[in-house]
């Protein structure tokens, strides 16, 4: 049985001051956690708690990255400079896609040359409010698992990790009900069978929060989860990781 999957992404919050607080504090309240744990942090950040998270069980990931592997991009960070201190890179963002406009061909693109790299890509999609109150749900996390997994081979779907994260419930304090996370699991582990004749780990992000990470968790096609504000407290995460 896989273990759940928990990354708590800080978004651009701390420095490196923050971090290395942070992670002291929060290594003995994890220890013998029976997830998989990761923290994605800023690239500032990358290196430095690279050093601090030496023999320990949680693992790091970028929250971006840039599709090409070098050249003028000034600004831009690339997959082989993420993997000299990450295993995984978020790909498709909410956030990433509403204020950068980051679009499905792109996302494929990013996705690609992580694992290139042989990055672990946690490749997020989801709903608008809007999308949702149509009822086209489906019809928008189908386009978006198809066209930014277009190219993609089935053995390198082990690879990748895919987060639901409905956008009405990003930083809302709104969340999906466990049956509506459930329910849109099903449909992308359903969809990933008929493409890739396979399925993988999905994760749900969205508001979650130490108060209703255990509900949502405990749906058995719920793999694990993706707080943001939750993951910038060391009690609040942990409980999180502790809750199933």
């Amino acid at each position: 049985m896989r273990k759940k999957f928990i990354c708590g992404n800080w978004k651009m919050y701390k420095n490196q001051n923050d971090a290395i607080k942070f992670i002291k504090k929060f290594k003995p309240l994890v220890k013998k956690a029976r997830a998989e744990i990761v923290i994605a942090a800023p690239f500032t950040l990358l290196p430095v708690l690279e050093k601090q998270l030496i023999k320990s069980n949680i693992k790091l990931a970028a929250q971006n990255l840039f599709y090409e592997k070098e050249g003028a991009f000034t600004g831009e960070i690339s997959a082989r400079m993420i993997k000299d201190f990450a295993d995984y890179v978020i790909v498709g963002h909410s956030e990433r896609r509403k204020y950068f406009h980051e679009d499905n061909e792109l996302i494929n693109k990013k996705i690609k040359a992580a694992l290139d790299e042989k990055l672990k890509v946690i490749f997020c999609l989801g709903e608008s409010f809007d999308e949702r109150n149509l009822a086209v749900t489906f019809d928008v996390v189908h386009k978006q698992l198809a066209e930014g997994l277009d190219g993609i081979s089935s053995e390198n779907l082990k690879n990748i990790i895919i987060a639901y994260e409905p956008v009405w419930a990003i930083g809302t304090g709104r969340n999906a009900t466990p049956a509506q996370a459930e329910e849109v699991h099903f449909f992308l582990k359903q969809e990933l069978k008929k493409i890739f004749g396979t399925d993988t780990r999905i994760i749900y992000g969205g508001s979650v929060t130490s108060e209703n990470a255990a509900s949502i968790l405990k749906m058995p096609n719920v793999d694990g989860c993706l707080p943001g504000g939750s993951s910038l407290d060391t009690v609040k995460l942990a409980k999180i990781i502790k809750s199933f």
